[in-house]
């Protein structure tokens, strides 16, 4: 533990400030992908409900929420070029398939709720808004787990070596990034059913979510332990850094009493325990992977330093985002405070 601390530089600072801004899309975005995954199989006499609940609850802070893709995507570019530019190369076809389910998404938002009159049309557009709230977290999975399994790193560094499906097509279309996937997708639906029992204040519709949220904690429970099997195959520096790293069994505890609690709080309807406890659950999984990670950011070709800019340009990327954090805090602070923190009224949703 001691080599870990004394190996901490700038560039290790900088690349925890990539996994933190990272932390806040998937605990914020997330959710709204979440919330179309549900919004896409709405089911039961309040089906109407529970979209139009969906609706309310994304649709002042969606686009807001983008912002720290953003800047997931400023620091890696600017901080780590290598990097930026390997992955940009090798995993082009999930990148630009998510980039566009991302733009697919937030217009058909739009047109369904402001740019069609017809139930017809409406439908159709929402069909679409639900498909890419799928599809869009499927692939950023896909290429977390591309990451992980070490191909991508392979592949960039010798990208002759093969046909084009072995460099940019096997990375990424294999057993371990397609479970991560689904494992991406089962986090988000979790959060945004959580979420949802809090956004109301219809118990009809609170039961319809917190029934939701268990299966999708079933469901999260499934894809870990089908991820972590095929980590021993597709990524086995993952797979021994979350098993045999020394900080491991503390991990697993926390992230295991972070599950229990937010189980505990559903069943009992403590619903605002339930959220606190749902977003740590989260947080612990995405930094035990970034922590199974270390000292890489391409396993196992490119470490953090590796593809780090020069010293000056870290600097100045960070008093950039210290700068940027001063505005950008207490205006979503704001935005979520305002927008984001009422109950949706139970008249409007019966």
């Amino acid at each position: 533990m001691s080599d870990f601390f004394s190996s901490i530089g700038l560039p290790e600072i900088v690349a925890a400030t990539l996994v933190l801004a990272l932390n806040a899309y998937v605990l914020m975005a997330g959710a709204d992908f979440g919330g179309g995954v549900w919004d896409l199989i709405a089911s039961g006499p309040r089906r109407e409900a529970q979209r139009a609940l969906i609706a309310e609850s994304i649709g002042p802070i969606w686009e807001a929420n983008h912002v720290w893709l953003i800047v997931v995507v400023v620091v890696l570019f600017t901080a780590f070029p290598d990097a930026f530019g390997a992955l940009g190369v090798v995993l082009h076809i999930p990148i630009t398939i998510m980039l566009v389910g991302i733009v697919l998404r937030g217009s058909a938002f739009m047109f369904r709720s402001y740019g069609s009159r017809s139930h017809q049309g409406r439908h159709h557009w929402g069909r679409a808004f639900a498909s890419a709230s799928v599809v869009t977290p499927l692939l950023l999975g896909v290429i977390v787990g591309a990451i992980s399994s070490g191909a991508v790193g392979r592949a960039a560094s010798s990208p002759m070596a093969g046909s084009f499906v072995d460099v940019y097509v096997h990375p990424w279309a294999a057993p371990f990034p397609l479970a991560v996937g689904g494992f991406t997708v089962s986090i988000f639906a979790f959060l945004a059913a959580v979420y949802l029992t809090v956004a109301t204040t219809h118990d009809g519709l609170r039961d319809d979510f917190r029934e939701r949220a268990l299966w999708a904690a079933v469901a999260l429970l499934v894809f870990a332990g089908l991820s972590l099997i095929l980590a021993h195959w597709g990524a086995p520096r993952v797979a021994a850094g979350i098993t045999g790293s020394p900080w491991s069994v503390v991990l697993h505890l926390a992230t295991g009493v972070a599950a229990a609690t937010a189980i505990l709080g559903l069943w009992r309807r403590q619903y605002a325990i339930a959220r606190i406890a749902a977003a740590a659950q989260v947080t612990l999984i995405l930094w035990g992977w970034a922590l199974s990670e270390y000292p890489y950011l391409l396993p196992s070709t490119m470490t953090i330093r590796d593809a780090a800019a020069p010293r000056i340009t870290l600097e100045l990327l960070l008093i950039g985002l210290a700068g940027g954090a001063v505005i950008l805090v207490p205006s979503l602070r704001y935005l979520l405070r305002n927008f984001a923190s009422r109950p949706a009224d139970s008249s409007r949703l019966s």
